[in-house]
């Protein structure tokens, strides 16, 4: 049995946000929250949110121990990129790419 979160369209870069789940990948939820506080990354701040997110959907929809929780999965996607214009010298323009995620966290149980 599995406990999924998820996170759409997050204002923050996949890659920023991949650096981060590197680090809690398969570790316990415990072990993972502690991580994520003392990681200094912009992307902590929105997976302490999900994984507290997925934590509460294992207690209350599947009756998981909480003690017994890990990150089995977790990986990022692309989302929708917003595209903004920058003007540059002689009337010129720059494209900015404004890039959002989309998170999944996955929870299981260890036997």
């Amino acid at each position: 049995m599995e406990a999924k979160a998820y996170l759409k369209y997050a204002r923050i870069s996949p890659r920023k946000v991949k650096i981060v789940l590197d680090l809690i990948r398969g570790k316990d939820a415990g072990t993972a929250m502690a991580i994520l506080k003392n990681t200094p990354k912009a992307a902590s701040e929105y997976l302490i949110k999900l994984l507290n997110s997925a934590i509460a959907n294992a207690e209350h929809n599947f009756d998981m121990d909480v003690s017994k929780l890990y990150v089995s999965e977790c990986f990022v996607c692309p989302g929708p990129t917003l595209k903004r214009i920058m003007p540059r010298a002689q009337g010129r323009a720059d494209r900015i790419l404004k890039r959002t995620s989309h998170v999944t966290m996955v929870l299981k149980e260890r036997v």
